[in-house]
């Protein structure tokens, strides 16, 4: 039999801030979870709730249970940093002990002089902070009347690139991702992400495509558990950004998807054996190791299309749906299999801002045998790496 580890990241659930989370410019009462069950007026996740995550701490809606199925607690980040790559790396056991440069201030123009120069856009638009949605809408005119790529940053350290791909094509914008990545590399500027946001005008409305979205991050400087099971000939496979955080590294086999949906029917598709592997493995990989295997997911819909937007509800009825596939997931995690759902740090929708928020996160572990307790407070995400090296080796 296979022993896997199947990893279900809710990216930025997070349920609490950190004691450090003012240093990060955020507020103490951030707590992503909490306050959209707040907000909800309470969420339904029949499943989460009975595998303990009520029993972490009171969030409306969630009850408690005497009769938990998992085992569940709270993890504090030790790296220093609230995104996506700090946060997973972490997960796989690498802990960042220098945060990524931010450009509140935009990027420097030697920076951009040089992007310019060797991807020949002809110049850029905006270079400032600039949440996403309101950025397309405020300068797609101008876009349309210059064809000059649309550069912006956030409170996190992302280099990204916007462009409507009716007027440019999407593989010139990952060509212009891929020339900033190695820009920002062979400067030194300790960027985590570039990120490729295509988007179209549809009925008039400038509007990202998230499937078309790339993630272009540093080349992890260090190991993690996923290399340690794919160097031992074992597959690891990548759904959802999960390829992109990781610059491939330590990964077998990887498919993006456009929706939380898409990435749990390709979860349950990987656990049933479903998914077509050879169309997915990359150029190169021998699997020789059939006794282990990671299934990575990232459900990325909570933080872009939700916690960005400030959307409350939305978050909400994303967790819920979750949930709902988590039903269908669980009866197939058997004796042999480990199921840990987490998160990468917090994007609370009801506090001032759009940006990441420096959170705990929760942690829960199933398996059809597991002695269900509580964990409590654990420092260090990299405990999940732990968790899964001790499982599958």
């Amino acid at each position: 039999m296979t022993k896997r580890a199947v990893i279900i990241v809710i990216d930025s659930m997070g349920i609490g801030a950190m004691p450090d989370c003012e240093e990060f410019g955020d507020i103490k009462e951030c707590n992503t979870l909490k306050n959209v069950c707040e907000f909800n007026k309470g969420l339904d996740v029949p499943v989460l709730e009975a595998m303990g995550l009520g029993n972490i701490q009171e969030f409306k809606g969630i009850k408690k249970t005497s009769t938990p199925i998992a085992q569940y607690g709270t993890l504090r980040e030790k790296s220093k940093g609230k995104d996506t790559t700090t946060g997973h790396w972490e997960i796989a056991g690498l802990v960042s002990e220098k945060a990524f440069s931010t450009f509140p201030n935009g990027f420097p123009k030697e920076l951009i002089d040089k992007f310019i120069e060797e991807t020949n856009c002809g110049g850029i638009l905006a270079n400032i902070p600039a949440s996403g949605t309101a950025i397309i809408e405020k300068l797609n005119d101008e876009h349309h009347a210059t064809k000059y790529p649309i550069v912006y940053t956030s409170a996190d350290s992302v280099f990204q690139i916007a462009v409507d791909t009716d007027l440019i094509p999407l593989e010139t914008l990952y060509d212009w991702c891929v020339t900033a990545r190695r820009l920002l590399d062979e400067g030194g500027y300790n960027t985590a992400r570039v990120i490729a946001r295509p988007y179209k005008v549809i009925d008039g409305k400038p509007t990202r495509i998230s499937k078309d979205r790339r993630d272009y991050s540093m080349v992890p400087p260090k190991a993690t558990v996923l290399d340690k099971v794919k160097n031992a000939g074992a597959k690891v496979i990548g759904i959802g950004k999960i390829e992109d955080i990781f610059s491939k590294a330590g990964i077998t086999h990887a498919i993006h998807t456009g929706s939380n949906k898409e990435g749990l029917e390709l979860t349950i598709k990987a656990l049933d054996g479903m998914l077509d592997l050879d169309a997915i493995k990359y150029d190169g990989v021998n699997i020789t190791d059939s006794e282990r295997e990671i299934i990575f997911t990232n459900l990325v819909d909570t933080d872009m299309l939700f916690g960005h937007r400030n959307d409350a509800k939305g978050y909400g009825a994303a967790i819920e749906e979750i949930d709902d596939y988590l039903e269908k997931i669980l009866p197939l995690i058997g004796e042999d299999d480990l199921l840990i759902i987490t998160a990468d740090h917090g994007c609370d929708p009801t506090v001032p801002g759009t940006d990441h928020t420096r959170e705990q996160v929760p942690v829960l572990y199933y398996s059809k045998n597991i002695e269900p307790k509580d964990l409590g407070l654990t420092t260090g995400f990299d405990s999940i790496a732990e968790r899964i090296s001790d499982w599958l080796f």
